[in-house]
């Protein structure tokens, strides 16, 4: 029999944390997430259902930061939502499960890699490598744009200097040198 260890998006057996002096990046290993799209004339009910999961339904540009759940809009009629692993260890089932035929669930936490950034420097970081107005994001904005080539999307949590990256799984290595890159730059 195999001895199998699970690793991080990085390659690692527990997440990286990288410390400056202003700013924090963290690679958050625990977060469960999947893609949710409202089908072809269900889309009241798909609505209704998120309001129901998250509160509200998150609307262009925008998060819905809930506790536990949390979702963002990707596009119309489609979100992601995220959840803390340990919790919700299967997150896309429990929704396929809770919307039925309302929407369609695909897991995603094996697609993708999440970082945090936190500090005091978070702006001028993010200001080097995206053309997002990170600086006028508020908690509860999401935005998808282009982070060194690579297709990610920016949450503004809560917390004015905390903010969420995630993008392509297979790409983490490359995004995090980007992300490393230039919080050495901006220290």
């Amino acid at each position: 029999m195999h001895d199998l260890k699970p690793v991080t998006a990085l390659g690692e057996a527990t997440p990286r944390v990288d410390r400056f002096a202003h700013v924090t990046l963290t690679e958050n290993d625990g977060l469960a997430l999947a893609s949710l799209s409202a089908r072809l004339g269900s889309e009241a009910a798909c609505h209704a259902g998120l309001k129901d999961l998250l509160g509200a339904v998150p609307q262009p540009g925008k998060a819905v930061l809930h506790d536990p759940e949390a979702g963002f809009w990707m596009g119309p009629d489609q979100w992601m939502i995220g959840a803390p692993k340990a919790t919700h260890p299967h997150l896309a089932d429990d929704l396929k499960s809770r919307f039925g035929t309302a929407a369609s669930i695909t897991e995603q936490s094996g697609g993708w890699v999440c970082f945090d950034l936190v500090g005091t420097g978070m702006v001028n970081v993010m200001e080097r490598l995206c053309a997002a107005n990170v600086r006028r994001m508020q908690g509860g904005d999401a935005q998808r744009t282009v982070v060194h080539q690579l297709g990610c999307f920016v949450l503004q949590r809560n917390d004015p200097q905390h903010l969420r990256i995630l993008g392509p799984r297979a790409s983490a290595r490359t995004l995090h040198h980007a992300l490393i890159t230039a919080a050495t730059s901006t220290a």
